[in-house]
């Protein structure tokens, strides 16, 4: 019932414009801020361990505002996975640092694009993939019947998307060897799959190395980048941000550090577009309590 009910909610805003989708999203948003308790006492928690020096209510007005902007996230799902590529490429409204993205791509040793779940990052891969080659790292959504749509929805202009195992990885090199665009989510908690504990606003967190790693060995260039949701519905503007360090001269730990701090970077230029509730403090070292608890 969850998956049809998802299905119908996405098609549903498909059929919106992005300015009503955005409208709708926002009293979604304020909804889960109101009603869900757990995406409020993380975001909180999130804001506490990251800003500890706004005040309590800073801190809860910004949790408001980052639940009533991914509230936006959901609803302009539909839209991002279903428009064509000319309606959806249109509710671009400007693009930052596009010259960084040629002059990278120029270089013919592949690019990496570290996305953090910032502003409408669904927005990035539309673009990026509508103009390059470009082979993204996917993890199959929770709810296992979603993910042929997922797949399609992501497919549609070109994008390939491979899972989070060892034929995946190579699938990434091998993109990079190409010269090609290879899309990763840097702040997702990596669990299993490899990772270490590095500062991320001051705070150790559990942190993939996989993008340290690729960029070390294979020379690729790494790009921050981001789609920043405008105001009332009026589209986006994306930004793309280059790495200011050479990974291939330092090792794994020094340049995830560096990612996360480029990360830091991306999310205090629109904070209330990040998205707090994600238990990005999840795991802790063996006999340390829950920050969620």
């Amino acid at each position: 019932m969850r998956t049809i009910l998802t299905k119908m909610l996405l098609r549903l805003c498909a059929r919106l414009s992005l300015r009503t989708a955005h409208r709708l999203g926002a009293i979604l948003g304020r909804a889960l801020f109101a009603f869900s308790k757990d995406l409020r006492h993380s975001s909180e928690i999130n804001l506490q361990l990251c800003f500890p020096d706004l005040s309590s209510d800073a801190r809860t007005a910004l949790a408001r505002l980052s639940l009533i902007e991914l509230g936006k996230t959901i609803t302009e799902t539909g839209p991002l996975w279903f428009w064509d590529k000319k309606r959806a490429l249109g509710t671009i409204q400007q693009i930052s640092g596009k010259a960084h993205l040629d002059a990278a791509l120029a270089q013919n040793s592949g690019v990496l694009l570290a996305l953090p779940h910032l502003g409408a990052w669904e927005m990035v891969g539309v673009y990026c993939s509508a103009h390059h080659p470009m082979t993204s790292l996917y993890r199959p959504p929770r709810m296992a019947r979603l993910d042929t749509m997922v797949r399609q929805a992501r497919e549609r202009f070109g994008a390939q998307l491979v899972p989070t195992t060892t034929q995946g990885v190579r699938a990434l090199y091998k993109a990079l060897g190409k010269g090609e665009l290879v899309a990763i989510l840097p702040d997702q908690d990596p669990r299993d799959s490899g990772g270490l504990f590095t500062p991320f606003f001051g705070i150790p967190a559990y942190t993939m190395t996989l993008l340290a790693r690729l960029a070390k060995k294979s020379g690729a260039p790494i790009l921050f980048c981001y789609a920043e949701r405008l105001p009332k519905g009026e589209g986006f503007h994306l930004h793309f941000i280059p790495a200011n360090w050479d990974a291939t001269q330092h090792d794994i730990e020094h340049n995830t550090q560096q990612i996360n701090s480029g990360i830091e970077f991306c999310i205090k230029q629109c904070p209330a577009q990040y998205q707090w509730n994600y238990k990005r403090f999840r795991t802790q070292p063996e006999g340390e309590p829950s920050r969620y608890d």
